[in-house]
């Protein structure tokens, strides 16, 4: 349980990281404790985007990981970004990705500092 809250934490940290770098990826709310309540709810959904869809889509993709030696995982990243930006939306939460560019630079800034802070945080095992 102590590791889901850690991962929960770092995708929060990370996802507020790429919105404060990039002015196309919008968190919107009328308070701070409001968009902080919203940015856990949408790591949660980007936790399960990635719990879920993310491994069947890496398998799907296969022959296109090993014909580009791994870029294509950029472009998949972007696609679990965009797919939480939609639920997101579904969900009636103040989250929007912009564009697949945006998208694809996001999941790059969102990998590397979801790294470092669970490099830094507890493991909870």
């Amino acid at each position: 349980m102590m590791n889901f809250v850690v991962k929960t934490l770092a995708n929060a940290g990370a996802l507020g990281v790429a919105i404060w770098l990039l002015q196309d990826i919008t968190l919107t709310g009328d308070s701070t404790g409001k968009k902080a309540w919203t940015l856990i709810l949408v790591a949660l959904v980007f936790g399960l985007v990635n719990f879920l869809v993310k491994p069947i889509v890496k398998l799907i993709s296969l022959p296109l990981f090993i014909l580009t030696l791994g870029l294509i995982t950029l472009v998949i990243n972007a696609l679990m970004l965009l797919l939480t930006s939609w639920l997101a939306e579904q969900l009636d939460l103040s989250f929007h990705v912009e564009g697949f560019w945006t998208a694809v630079l996001g999941g790059l800034i969102i990998s590397v500092v979801s790294w470092a802070l669970n490099v830094v945080l507890p493991d909870g095992d």
